[in-house]
């Protein structure tokens, strides 16, 4: 992969919003909208430069799959027959495995054929490349409207059944400061997955009512920082149970008060990944925006998908690929400033 050039491809509307993703791990780069001053701002974190994101621990706004979260010990069954695939963060999977979506070059191209330009990013995974069932070929479609909507589309075709859960990882910092705590969240949702000490769900849901962890109304990221400061996180890192609006399949919307930029997001899907960055360090992460430096809370995760680890817990809903058929997820985020 060192050897293969990495590729910055761009779109632009005419509000000067400007979409650029990365061919490596086909990475959300920039999603830039015009500042007071007509400046371009980054909504979301970035590196400075491609190698960067090869020793990112933490997925940076880089696609996620073939499955997003943990699978318990790399293990599952496909119609009763056992399967096993490769482990990378101690006994379980993360993220699809050592050879996920993140870690190769994607095949990047400009997609003129709709009304609306995308950036179609492909890749054929091989069963012997990332050791998931079947051969999967992968188009991950970004477009941007000119009403100020990034569409993310992943569409799956397998040659036999194998789970299929992608994501983005993206980072979001709506604001001029580098942190997200005066952030307001609301997500619709009332329950999240209660997990282990590994971060595994046990089948079981917990309600927010009355916890720091109820974003139901518009609540400041900081009021659940601050009531998490007992539990080794010191902040979010948890999967909601989320409930898309009817129309228009709405699950969450983060907004900055200082700059009135906000972001609403729009999926099918019944997960949503929120992590506040309660990890980040100045010795694991580099970024753009703050000259070089990391920092706990200095962007939040939200990470639309199914349930993780759905083919051990059939109640959280089916996400295998059936052979020969396309499966297709998206993604909208709905920016204003």
């Amino acid at each position: 992969m060192h050897a293969q050039r990495v590729q910055k491809l761009s779109l632009t509307n005419s509000h000067g919003v400007t979409l650029s993703v990365l061919t490596l791990g086909t990475t959300l780069y920039e999603i830039n909208v015009p500042d007071a001053e007509d400046q371009p701002h980054n909504l979301i974190l970035n590196y400075p430069h491609s190698e960067d994101y090869l020793a990112n621990p933490f997925y940076v706004c880089m696609a996620i799959g073939r499955t997003a979260g943990r699978i318990s010990k790399g293990q599952f069954s496909i119609n009763g027959r056992p399967v096993t695939v490769p482990t990378n963060e101690g006994h379980n999977n993360l993220h699809g495995g050592p050879h996920g979506f993140n870690t190769v070059i994607w095949d990047g191209q400009f997609d003129y054929s709709a009304t609306t330009p995308t950036i179609a990013m492909h890749h054929k995974f091989t069963s012997q490349d990332d050791g998931f069932p079947g051969d999967s070929d992968v188009t991950i479609h970004y477009a941007l409207t000119d009403d100020n909507r990034v569409k993310i589309s992943f569409t799956g075709q397998s040659d036999q059944f194998t789970p299929f859960n992608p994501t983005v990882h993206t980072y979001f910092n709506l604001g001029d400061q580098n942190s997200i705590e005066e952030h307001v969240l609301q997500i619709n949702s009332t329950q999240r997955l209660v997990l282990n000490s590994e971060k595994l769900p046990t089948g079981e849901f917990e309600d927010l009512t009355n916890t720091p962890y109820d974003f139901e109304k518009p609540t400041p990221l900081k009021a659940a920082i601050n009531g998490l400061q007992s539990i080794p996180e010191r902040g979010l890192d948890d999967v909601y149970k989320v409930e898309p609006t009817r129309n228009d399949q709405v699950i969450a919307t983060l907004t900055d008060p200082k700059t009135h930029r906000s972001v609403t997001l729009h999926s099918a899907r019944n997960g949503l990944v929120v992590f506040t960055a309660n990890s980040f360090t100045h010795e694991n992460v580099n970024f753009k925006r703050t000259g070089g430096y990391g920092s706990p809370y200095l962007g939040v995760a939200l990470e639309a998908q199914a349930l993780p680890d759905s083919m051990n817990h059939p109640q959280f809903g089916d996400v295998m690929l059936t052979p020969g058929k396309p499966q297709t997820h998206e993604i909208t985020y709905q920016l204003s400033f």
